[in-house]
């Protein structure tokens, strides 16, 4: 399997974890809190797509969205990568994307590199949104990568 192949299974899973992520959250009972950091998941997925794409973001980094406004924008973003991927070689991996970030600072950094860390930012943060859901006795989304390679979500407890 090419380096390629790797990031795009990673975002693959990236794009179930959400949707699963989403279900959950859009349940009655989960906390605004819940639905305040996934807003900011996909907030930052949009502003690192927008940022591969070399063009503004839509979405503020930390969006103020509606618990319905989630999946409707996880869709829009998805599409955005799902797009991007397809489109995406071996050798750009290591092409560099200049930015500037949040604060203001210039960098240029792999697209390999950045692809990794949004994927690895957004499961960061869908910890922190189960924690959220346990904390509420909402029901918790299973989203790691062994239960999205396996078919089956892996263990809630």
């Amino acid at each position: 399997m090419s380096g390629l192949d790797h990031i795009r299974r990673v975002l693959e899973h990236l794009m179930w974890a959400d949707t699963t992520m989403v279900a959950a959250v859009e349940a009655e009972e989960s906390p605004a809190a819940a639905v305040r950091e996934l807003s900011h998941v996909l907030g930052a997925e949009e502003t690192w797509l927008a940022r591969l794409e070399e063009r503004a973001a839509t979405l503020a980094i930390w969006p103020e969205l509606s618990r319905t406004a989630l999946a409707p924008t996880t869709r829009g973003i998805h599409t955005g990568y799902a797009k991007y991927l397809a489109a995406l070689r071996d050798g750009d991996l290591t092409r560099l994307v200049t930015y500037t970030n949040s604060q203001g600072r210039t960098f240029e950094t792999a697209i390999d590199d950045i692809l990794l860390h949004v994927a690895l930012h957004s499961q960061y943060h869908r910890g922190k949104v189960n924690l959220l859901l346990r904390q509420s006795h909402a029901v918790p989304a299973p989203v790691d990568f062994i239960g999205f390679v396996r078919g089956v979500p892996a263990a809630r407890t």
